[in-house]
């Protein structure tokens, strides 16, 4: 039985202009939702129903109402370029719907001008940080310590700007995962929001990692999206082990902790759009009253005031 909820999706993107920079060098727009990278190597970055070289915010506000989604925050990420001001803009466009993240690459050498902009001129109240070695800031710069001083100035600057902080750390076993970095860094800043993407993107046949990560990161200001779990674990629908992981999530963390994100578009290549949320609703592993908040409540608490 289909139960419909209300939603808030924690983890979109909008993609003005294809122009990610990963770890296969630039990502170029080929048409068809198609991208390739200057190694050759081609990936489908957007479903070609939802666009052909760029996601436009009327295509995500459309797909919102649809499937009655209250309103959504938009993320940064190298793996599509930096959509600041496209995001920024469409925010200003949908207010009911879009609330916009800003990022910037804290080895910008005139990163202050984009902060002041960004964070102080434009207001935007989200930072999403992505350090992944794939395509985020390790794909292409050395090493960076999530507990050393270059990620301790973006810490400082979301402090000192009452910023909420999306942190994507990549995936378990590449030098980008360091969840007890990460740990030693949040505690030094119990006044900022911190979001987890991806549950900490545990993959399939991972719940151990899962568990050690929850309890590292069992924090009192440490929430955790699940956005992607069924592409990262790799089961067909309904997505069994991705509903264990929440369930393990919940049991150890907290249901106040866990926000529901789709990852839209690039997750739709895997799951459609319905999939993404109608696995958690559906299942028999969770209660209603965890399943709004994990759809809902909880989004609302933290963004509500945002939109």
């Amino acid at each position: 039985m289909v139960i419909f909820m209300k939603k808030i999706d924690v983890h979109t993107h909008l993609i003005g202009n294809i122009c990610g920079i990963g770890s296969e060098g630039e990502l170029t727009p080929i048409g068809g939702g198609k991208a390739i990278y200057a190694s050759g190597k081609i990936i489908q970055l957007i479903p070609s129903q939802y666009g052909d070289k760029e996601l436009t915010p009327e295509v995500l506000t459309q797909v919102l109402k649809e499937n009655d989604v209250e309103f959504c925050v938009c993320l940064q990420g190298n793996y599509a370029g930096f959509q600041n001001i496209y995001t920024y803009e469409a925010s200003l466009k949908y207010p009911d719907f879009i609330i916009p993240a800003g990022t910037y690459d804290p080895f910008f050498r005139n990163k202050q001008l984009i902060i002041k902009h960004l964070f102080d001129d434009l207001g935007i109240k989200v930072l999403k940080m992505e350090v992944s070695n794939g395509s985020g800031l390790m794909a292409n710069h050395p090493t960076v310590d999530l507990n050393g001083e270059v990620m301790h100035e973006v810490y400082q600057m979301a402090k000192d700007h009452n910023l909420i902080c999306f942190m994507d750390i990549g995936r378990p076993f590449n030098n980008c995962y360091q969840v007890k970095a990460l740990r030693q860094a949040i505690l030094k800043y119990p006044e900022v929001t911190f979001i987890i993407c991806h549950l900490t993107a545990p993959q399939h046949e991972q719940m151990e990692i899962l568990e050690e990560n929850l309890a590292l990161l069992h924090l009192e200001n440490v929430y955790f999206d699940i956005a992607s779990l069924p592409n990262n674990t790799k089961q067909p629908y309904p997505f069994l082990e991705a509903q264990e992981y929440i369930r393990k999530a919940i049991d150890v963390v907290g249901v106040d902790k866990i926000l529901w994100g789709s990852d839209f578009p690039a997750a739709m290549n895997y799951c459609s759009y319905e999939e993404a949320y109608s696995y958690i609703e559906n299942s028999s592993l969770f209660t209603d009253d965890e399943k709004e908040h994990i759809l809902y409540k909880n989004a609302k608490h933290i963004f509500g005031g945002l939109i």
